[in-house]
């Protein structure tokens, strides 16, 4: 039986990478202002703090690519550390396989939450010590909220529009 978290992080997740999934290389790496991410940077980040809050539940350190993607939840994102890949890194292709290699690590753990991962501690993305419910309450909007600013992103003026994914 799914979880009550399961659901909410599963639309708000479909949404949000159905909100970029038609754009190119320069359209997911198009900046808005110095202050923004980039739509790949965002994907990125969603796929790390749901790594980040995955093996932090699970007592794991994530190993590889996972390692790298998980320091997305932080790294240049909210703090001035530079961002943990490089724009020509970011293609449509890697976003795609870093948010399915996230996908592949919570679903079965939010999906099936136990009372003891649900009541585990970890440290949130932003700092504070928070349970796995917290977690998990924290991955049901995350992607939402990203999907906001990837509409804004997309329908700003000088936005590239290159063909596929024109949004107007």
């Amino acid at each position: 039986m799914a979880s009550d978290f399961s659901q909410s992080w599963a639309l708000s997740r479909s949404r949000f990478l159905d909100s970029f999934s038609d754009l190119n290389h320069e359209q997911i790496n198009w900046r808005l202002h110095d202050e923004t991410l980039t739509i790949a940077e965002m994907a990125l980040h969603v796929a790390g703090v749901e790594i980040y809050f995955t093996t932090q539940l699970l007592k794991q350190t994530p190993e590889g690519v996972a390692a790298t993607i998980a320091k997305c939840a932080t790294e240049g994102v909210v703090n001035a550390n530079p961002f943990p890949f490089s724009v020509e890194e970011m293609t449509p292709e890697f976003v795609a396989e870093a948010m399915g290699l996230a996908k592949s690590m919570v679903e079965p753990v939010i999906t099936e939450a136990t009372a003891e991962v649900r009541g585990g501690e970890l440290v949130s993305a932003l700092g504070p010590v928070i349970s796995g419910d917290g977690a998990f309450a924290r991955l049901g909007f995350h992607a939402g909220y990203h999907q906001g600013q990837v509409h804004l992103i997309r329908t700003a003026p000088g936005f590239p529009k290159t063909g596929i994914g024109d949004y107007h």
